[in-house]
């Protein structure tokens, strides 16, 4: 069993940075960055397989995030720029066991993490 501790959220001004970090306590291959507002179904964010090389994001993130992993360190990031009111939610980091390629769906990944907010101010 895989633990998922993320990390790096906050409150930000719109139009700011935030760069979250998801930490592995083991061996993952494809990750995912997933997100969740108050009232919402959770949703994909962005997602990258275990070489590194694939990545895939959401409409509504791209070319504003960035997701990237060090395999050495098993942890994932997640770089969020420009960020607007509607990026505030609960960002949750999930892997998964075996598929190198990441998944957009959530009952596709084995391994999730407890979630961390993060909140865009006006």
């Amino acid at each position: 069993q895989v633990q998922l501790v993320e990390s790096g959220g906050g409150l930000v001004q719109a139009g700011g940075s935030l760069r979250l970090s998801c930490a592995a306590s083991g061996r993952t291959e494809a990750m995912g960055w997933f997100r969740q507002a108050p009232g919402k179904e959770r949703e994909f964010v962005a997602g990258i397989s275990r070489g590194g090389r694939l990545t895939s994001y959401a409409d509504s993130v791209t070319g504003r995030f960035t997701i990237s992993r060090d395999n050495a360190k098993n942890t994932v990031y997640l770089q969020m720029n420009s960020l607007k009111t509607e990026d505030t939610a609960v960002y949750y980091c999930a892997a998964h066991r075996e598929t190198t390629i990441s998944s957009r769906t959530v009952s596709d990944f084995d391994y999730w993490g407890q979630g961390t907010q993060v909140t865009v101010s006006s």
